[in-house]
């Protein structure tokens, strides 16, 4: 029988309960700094997370080197943790990968703690985060995800329990490809769960499906993250979930506009991430939607007056029920969907 591989070892997928597929609980995101436009404020970028600072750290969330540190706060992510426990949460997905340090002993000792069950990713980020292994080849990469999934990762036993998140670019790397390539080889291989983060342009998910396929990977073990970022053209989205894959709304909690990723995309508010959602539903891809929040900055916590962990829990599967999708459906995406997404047969 299938089981979901965590960071405590094996658990059926029914006790998985709720489980947010797309989080971080630890991670260093520096590498992705970017200077903020006005030089008065430039020259703050090192200082504490304040409320009279929250103002420009929400519009510029990666001008603000401290932001990019969620590598200490270990108390913080522990009582969120207990918190999502008691709003009914049961599994937490993180997906750090190389390149954004991943804290296997971080993750299980959260776990132990909490009882929180805990999966903890395989794979390779953005080609910026990790100029040490861009000349890695597919067999390479291959071989480091097998060991984190069959024998354990970063010289412990502590087994990851899915494939990335394998960050992409636009267009993409070339490492980033050997990646993509590596992780459908792996699937093939082991049946293990893949998520993809695909590069800001509409087209980058479906390039990344087809190289993945390509490699072997099945289609219907795949997540796409971040299409709420991604793909903003709802027929262009339902011709995207033909394709099989888990279509994936995980920005859930950033409600401005403004992404200084790309200045030139309008970051949907959670409203418009719900009736994205319903569209798929309505068009029969109930059982392919998969939602979480993506974590990966301290103002998102609730200690920084953030929305935390909890926010699906508390706010947003309420509001999906009164913008029409049922409670049966909204539960698929937070439990039936990543549980099915999230079981194989692990290697012994």
């Amino acid at each position: 029988m299938a089981k979901i591989q965590t960071v405590l070892g094996l658990i059926e997928p029914s006790e998985a309960g709720v489980t947010m597929a797309h989080e971080h609980l630890k991670m260093e995101f520096h590498s992705m700094y970017s200077p903020h436009p006005d030089s008065k404020i430039q020259d703050k970028k090192d200082d504490d997370i304040t409320m009279e600072n929250l103002w420009w750290i929400r519009q510029h969330p990666y001008s603000s080197v401290r932001n990019l540190y969620l590598n200490d706060v270990e108390e913080a992510v522990t009582a969120e943790m207990e918190y999502y426990k008691s709003n009914g949460g049961g599994t937490i997905v993180d997906v750090t990968t190389m390149g954004i340090e991943r804290d296997i002993k971080f993750l299980q000792k959260v776990s132990q703690e909490t009882g929180v069950n805990v999966v903890s990713g395989s794979g390779f980020y953005v080609e910026s985060t990790r100029p040490e292994t861009v000349g890695m080849t597919v067999e390479e990469m291959a071989n480091v995800m097998t060991a984190d999934i069959s024998s354990g990762c970063d010289s412990t036993s502590i087994k990851c329990g899915c494939i990335g998140e394998i960050g992409c670019s636009w267009p993409l790397g070339a490492s980033e490809k050997r990646a993509v390539q590596a992780s459908g080889v792996v699937q093939q291989d082991l049946g293990c769960p893949v998520i993809f983060h695909p590069g800001r342009h509409q087209d980058a998910p479906f390039e990344l499906v087809r190289i993945y396929q390509e490699a072997g990977g099945r289609v219907d073990k795949l997540i796409m993250s971040h299409l709420d970022r991604t793909i903003s053209d709802v027929d262009l989205l339902i011709e995207f979930a033909r394709l099989g894959c888990y279509c994936e709304f995980d920005l859930f909690g950033i409600e401005n506009s403004h992404y200084q990723f790309a200045e030139d995309l309008d970051m949907p508010n959670d409203a418009e991430r719900i009736r994205r959602i319903k569209s798929l539903v309505y068009a029969g891809f109930e059982d392919r939607v998969t939602i979480a929040h993506d974590i990966h900055t301290k103002i998102r916590l609730m200690k920084y007056g953030g929305h935390g962990f909890s926010h699906i829990l508390l706010n947003i599967l309420p509001k999906m029920q009164q913008r029409g999708i049922s409670k049966a459906i909204a539960y698929k995406m937070v439990a039936d969907n990543p549980q099915r997404w999230l079981a194989f047969n692990p290697p012994n």
